[in-house]
């Protein structure tokens, strides 16, 4: 796992670009739990993703940086990666998979960032080589390096300083990278807290390789619920969460609409579908009982998709 020292030193290194954000209450008076929300959709981006990518990048030297530095996002490790690049001028090119949020590109777009479109698949394929032709410079992998792990790990500091006597801990799972840096803090600060993955039905590779006991992959389909849902788990992953989590709770699209729904009306806070699945899980009772915190990853969603939700429907 993530020394706990390398996350702690990451607080002081994002000190200036991440924010701490706000723990409260979901205002729901019933239910299998005592809810609350960590807000990274409140961060300057919009998600969590400053965290890791400002760790990252602060750790780079000069001359990694003189060619500028580029990352493979849907959008908001993009994002991340583009506001660094902007506040230390240096050039970025983000490499985004075709049809991916048109709200997260163009927040890219503003922040300075060029957009180079691919297929998913061949976007997907970028995790695994860390490697573009035609594109050099500081690569900055959305979740499989420490130094985001460690600069992710730092929510977990503010959940224990916040909710010294948390039960259960549920992060949204793309690549892993959220997950196993809470997890890392959490770990060390306070063991007995469970950490849970959160997972959408409709491509849960995680739930399906703990059940099989190795990395695999899945067949998946891609929804509004962008941030989360791959067709695999990369090995080197599935070794942090098969150590440091206690599982993949999956929810139904629906389940993730209706929680989308539940934040605006309830507590005012508009979250992207990865960011509400957390609440999702833990609303309809699989992170157990006692004091869970969902993790709000992010709030970049498009406005028709919201709009849909809001009126009821589940976007398809």
């Amino acid at each position: 796992m993530i020394p706990l020292t390398e996350i702690q030193a990451a607080r002081e290194r994002i000190a200036d670009a991440a924010i701490r954000t706000p723990l409260v209450r979901l205002n729901v008076d019933s239910g299998p739990a005592e809810v609350y929300l960590k807000l990274e959709n409140l961060q300057p981006i919009g998600s969590f993703k400053i965290r890791g990518a400002s760790n990252r990048m602060a750790l780079a030297s000069p001359s990694d940086l003189r060619r500028g530095v580029w990352t493979a996002s849907a959008g908001n490790m993009a994002q991340g990666v583009a506001w660094n690049a902007r506040r230390l001028g240096v050039p970025c090119t983000v490499v985004v998979p075709e049809g991916a949020p048109a709200t997260k590109l163009a927040a890219v777009e503003r922040l300075g960032a060029r957009i180079v479109a691919v297929p998913h698949d061949e976007w997907f394929e970028t995790f695994r080589t860390r490697t573009r032709d035609g594109l050099e410079g500081l690569f900055v992998h959305a979740f499989s390096d420490e130094a985001v792990m460690a600069g992710n790990g730092t929510i977990g500091l503010e959940i224990v300083e916040d909710l010294p006597d948390v039960d259960a801990v549920v992060v949204p799972f793309g690549g892993g990278g959220l997950s196993c840096g809470i997890a890392s803090a959490l770990r060390a600060l306070r063991p007995r807290t469970k950490v849970f993955a959160a997972e959408v039905a409709t491509a849960a590779p995680l739930a399906a390789s703990l059940a099989k006991g190795e990395a695999s992959s899945i067949e998946h389909t891609r929804t509004f619920v962008d941030g989360i849902g791959g067709p695999r788990v990369f090995p080197e992953m599935f070794v942090l969460a098969r150590e440091l989590l206690d599982g993949a709770l999956v929810s139904s699209l629906d389940e993730v609409a209706a929680a989308v729904r539940l934040l605006v009306e309830r507590n005012h806070v508009v979250a992207e579908g990865a960011g509400a699945a957390s609440v999702a899980a833990a609303v309809n009772g699989h992170a157990g009982a006692g004091k869970v915190v969902c993790i709000v990853s992010g709030g970049n969603i498009d406005l028709p998709t919201l709009a849909l939700i809001l009126e009821g429907r589940t976007p398809h």
